[in-house]
């Protein structure tokens, strides 16, 4: 029988005049992997945060068993900034324990691409201080997942990490032992990891079995039996179990009510896309030539990130771009974005990208737009335009609109000064779509985006005319919203992928795997055979050497770390302690590398 580890009786929590939580009962045993979903704003968070004894109940009671081992993921990481990575996360090991550690190993490989962190100055001695959010996300899970825990507990552990990295956390949290709540917006991720999910509404949480697509399945079939939610809610959901049923295979496994319920549910209910319809809408109104990327080469800096490029966006396409971080696609939008705003004068390095004379272009970047505080949200939108046209005889109003995007009427009247970042996103994405484009570069539209919301965005995009380019993290909304998939590499090329992400995934694979063993086949060993007794013995007397060596090493790092965090606001002695560790880290790598050669000899 599977042993509880926390059990939540009763409990409301109240902010102002809003209960959150109303009286919740539920229960985290052995071997739970639970997903949190549920609209912004409806005490997801607040939840998970009372489970962890982070924040207070105002009624009932939590109880943890007794010696619970906790880890919690918070939205705000608790970091020393003038720690270094190697001090949060790998603490007082030496080199040669964490290195023949493979849990350790995996860790750092699956979220930084390698043991000697790329893409970050100093490898594993960086100092934490100046480091972005997105990198400083990373290392705080990576400490998390390095310690041994019974509970975990992740507040969207799947922000600022890529597609790879999203798919490598997914199969790990798998593998462990440990019990998982946890709060994300990625649907993908919920399906690979969940086994149940509580639902947070207006104070309320309703348990399901299952992951995401059984709980889509089995809310849509509560919601059509209590028949309690209005229509409109009601067709988006049964949309959305159409599209899981019909248009993605082997989705989910073991459903956890009858499949017939779920078929007689959608049994009148329309492809979410007509793809056909939709390209005459989009021909008529784009005409032949949208984007013509001719020999096109792209530049960042000194970078050369795509090279000698030819590529065609026509009407009606709907392209999803995914890579490495720091492989080009933004900047490829960039580019594309550019030559259409100065009507072709702006042009890349090399090549040439002829635009449309009918284009209308809306770009979605990763920044949210300024606007001035003191608008009100409708009015931000009716700036823009009083009423817009969708296609297909869809016409809305301001307000219309912002009631599909979760701006309520009251809501509607909120200023926008008072928005929180995920309100902020989805006004510039509405104000983008009341300009009437015929062309959508969407840069990350998901990021603070809540399940519910989602769900309404890519409805309204189903019946978009026009000719879309994404690039985004989340492989549910890339599978949902587009046809297909196109993939830069790190190689400088942009290639077609026919099986979408899945291929994506296996070439990324391949080309790991090919690295490895070239660097294995340039360093090859002798063989055992071949070396003498007296070889041995001195491989193993230098092994002790190195180790004495280590250790002083790293005796002289922790007492440099000590002084940073002496002279933390003295940038000037910290710039001179900061150059003395880097001299230490190359020492310590020469010693390390020396050491792992000897350690297959000794």
């Amino acid at each position: 029988m599977a042993v509880n580890l926390v059990n939540v009786e009763n409990v409301s929590k109240v902010y102002g005049t809003r209960a959150l939580l109303d009286g919740v009962s539920l229960g985290v045993s052995e071997g739970d992997r639970i997903g949190v979903v549920g609209r912004n704003g409806d005490g997801k968070t607040t939840l998970i945060r009372m489970l962890a004894k982070l924040e207070e109940a105002d009624t009932g009671r939590i109880t943890h068993s007794g010696g619970l081992r906790l880890g919690v993921l918070t939205q705000h990481d608790s970091l020393d900034p003038a720690a270094t990575v190697r001090h949060e996360v790998i603490g007082d090991m030496a080199d040669h324990e964490w290195a023949g550690d493979a849990k350790v190993r995996d860790v750092l490989t699956g979220l930084f691409g390698g043991l000697d962190l790329p893409g970050f100055p100093a490898g594993l001695d960086t100092v934490i201080g100046p480091l972005s959010g997105g990198e400083r996300r990373r290392i705080a899970l990576a400490k998390l997942l390095i310690e041994q825990q019974d509970l975990l507990v992740l507040d969207e552990p799947t922000n600022h990490l890529d597609v790879e990295g999203i798919a490598w956390l997914a199969g790990h949290l798998r593998e462990r032992r440990s019990a998982l709540v946890c709060v994300t917006h990625d649907r993908w991720f919920l399906d690979q990891v969940c086994t149940r999910m509580w639902d947070v509404q207006r104070g309320a949480v309703y348990e399901y079995e299952g992951g995401y697509s059984d709980y889509v399945f089995a809310r849509a079939e509560r919601e059509r039996i209590a028949a309690t939610e209005e229509v409109k809610r009601q067709n988006l959901i049964r949309k959305e179990l159409a599209w899981l049923r019909r248009g993605a295979p082997a989705r989910t496994s073991k459903p956890r009510f009858r499949v017939e319920a779920a078929n007689e549910l959608i049994k009148d209910v329309p492809p979410p896309r007509d793809s056909s319809e939709l390209m005459r809408f989009a021909s008529s109104r784009l005409g032949k030539t949208v984007f013509d990327l001719e020999d096109v080469s792209v530049q960042a800096g000194p970078k050369m990130l795509l090279k000698h490029v030819t590529w065609q966006l026509g009407p009606g396409d709907r392209i999803a771009l995914v890579g490495v971080n720091g492989a080009g696609k933004t900047s490829l939008l960039r580019a594309m974005a550019d030559a259409a705003r100065t009507a072709g004068e702006a042009q890349p390095v090399s090549g040439r990208v002829a635009v449309g004379k009918t284009v209308r272009l809306a770009y979605l970047s990763q920044e949210v737009a300024e606007l001035d505080p003191s608008w009100r949200v409708l009015e931000a939108v009716q700036r823009v335009r009083e009423r817009v046209d969708l296609g297909k005889g869809r016409e809305l109003t301001a307000g219309q609109l912002c009631e599909t995007f979760g701006f309520t009427k009251e809501k509607q009247w909120t200023p926008v000064g008072d928005l929180s970042g995920g309100e902020r996103r989805r006004l510039q994405l509405l104000r983008l779509l009341m300009d009437e484009p015929n062309v959508l570069f969407l840069d990350e539209p998901t990021n603070d985006l809540d399940i519910e919301t989602l769900t309404q965005l890519e409805d309204l995009l189903d019946g978009w005319p026009g000719s879309m380019i994404v690039i985004s993290h989340d492989r549910f909304f890339v599978e949902r919203t587009t046809d297909r998939v196109y993939a830069l590499l790190g190689d400088a090329t942009l290639r077609m992928l026919p099986r979408g992400i899945d291929e994506y995934l296996e070439r990324r694979r391949r080309m790991e795997e090919a690295v490895a063993a070239s660097a294995a086949a340039a360093a090859p060993k002798p063989a055992a055979a071949e070396r003498s007794a007296a070889d041995q013995r001195a491989a193993k007397k230098e092994l002790q050497r190195i180790e004495r060596q280590l250790d002083r090493v790293s005796e002289k790092e922790t007492a440099l770390h000590g002084q940073i965090a002496e002279h933390a606001t003295d940038f000037a002695k910290v710039a001179e302690l900061d150059a003395r560790l880097r001299d230490l880290a190359a020492e310590r790598e020469e010693l390390e590398l020396r050491w792992l050669e000897l350690a297959d000899d000794a």
